[in-house]
């Protein structure tokens, strides 16, 4: 099954969510395509369009996994992977929004636990 692009509107709506999260501007989303198990029971993996981007070491993923389907995580290392915990979205203002609000909430947990040194 062939996943349909991400289309103008879609990547608009990635981006401007970016912009207000990051007012400096200068965080541009890239179009990607990733590999991913539709579902759990799924031996093989779809080809899904992406929108990747990157933010002081953080990794942001926003893929479309069919019509109004997403799937949004965030990682700082292959041992450090998060979700929002829900597993797709028909909302695609949603999906970036959960994704931006839970990533701000962990960052603020991890630097009172690891603050950088000055």
């Amino acid at each position: 099954m062939a996943i349909p692009d991400l289309t103008d509107l879609e990547k608009s709506i990635i981006q401007q969510s970016i912009n207000e999260r990051w007012r400096n501007g200068g965080v541009v989303a890239e179009e990607v395509e990733v590999e991913l198990r539709l579902s759990k029971g799924d031996r093989e993996v779809t080809p899904c369009p992406a929108l990747y981007w990157e933010h002081e070491g953080c990794t942001f993923l926003v893929a479309k996994t069919g019509d109004n389907r997403y799937r949004s995580q965030f990682f700082y290392s292959a041992k450090e992977q998060f979700n929002t915990g829900i597993e797709e979205y028909t909302d695609l203002g949603d999906c970036v929004l959960f994704l931006l609000r839970l990533q701000a909430d962990h960052e603020s947990e991890r630097q009172q636990n690891f603050p950088k040194a000055s």
